[in-house]
């Protein structure tokens, strides 16, 4: 590992490196890490601008969208001059305007059968905040068949869930919380229920935090656990997962 630091990575990342859990070390880690984050939108967009702050190597970003008016009340990447541009390159732009010192990866792009094993295995952790559960059964089941760290977080409303899924180290994988996806029309996309957008913001900066937990290899990880913040009631529940004995994906 290489814990030799220009003057100036001294300088940006002293505040992690004073921590004595992190420190030289785990700020190596970091700058040596590859983080995924599929979906551009109002969890990937905290979640970004917050690894990239902290000194993530290499960071992926995979959305198809184009940028609209809609999007800026919760997608703190972009602002009015990014409506039109695709996701990605406009939060490639932003991301490197935060922090030259790391790499940014932009796939404009949906990911499908197809692609998502090529895209997964090109990197160490992948974050899910996508909006559908299509892409959420096909990003977990292929973080499942990479042996991949997962860091899942959902939002609706007035409230926010995440989940760190790691059943190659013996935790739950995805499909042993949620089996199946919901029948259609049960849960609600954001543009139909409507969502509070400071909420992304919390469950985004969340998953950064779980992230830069995984990497530095510091605290309690989530896995085995389902953290659920309801934003009215100001609470937050830890739930205890297991892994399903007849999940057909990770046994």
């Amino acid at each position: 590992m290489d814990l030799n630091f220009s003057e100036t990575e001294v300088q940006r990342y002293s505040r992690h490196i004073l921590l004595r859990e992190v420190g030289g070390t785990g700020q190596a880690r970091l700058k040596a890490a590859k983080v995924l984050i599929i979906g551009a939108g109002g969890l990937g967009a905290p979640l970004a601008l917050y690894l990239a702050a902290a000194g993530i190597g290499t960071i992926g970003l995979v959305d198809h969208d184009l940028v609209e008016l809609s999007n800026l009340q919760r997608q703190i990447l972009f602002d009015e001059a990014s409506i039109g541009q695709k996701k990605v390159l406009s939060a490639q732009k932003k991301l490197l305007q935060t922090n030259p010192l790391v790499t940014v990866n932009a796939y404009a792009a949906r990911v499908t059968l197809e692609n998502v094993a090529i895209l997964v295995n090109d990197y160490d952790i992948i974050c899910d905040g996508t909006d559908n559960f299509a892409t959420r059964f096909l990003v977990a089941d292929a973080c499942v068949a990479a042996k991949k760290t997962l860091v899942s977080a959902a939002v609706l409303r007035f409230e926010g869930q995440i989940s760190t899924f790691k059943p190659h180290n013996g935790g739950p994988c995805y499909r042993c919380l949620y089996p199946e996806p919901p029948p259609d029309g049960l849960v609600p996309p954001c543009s139909e229920a409507g969502i509070l957008g400071s909420v992304t913001g919390v469950m985004g900066t969340l998953m950064a935090t779980e992230v830069i937990k995984e990497i530095t290899q510091i605290g309690q990880s989530l896995s085995g656990f389902l953290v659920v913040w309801d934003a009215l009631a100001s609470e937050f529940r830890k739930i205890r997962l297991k892994k399903d004995p007849a999940c057909p994906v990770c046994q």
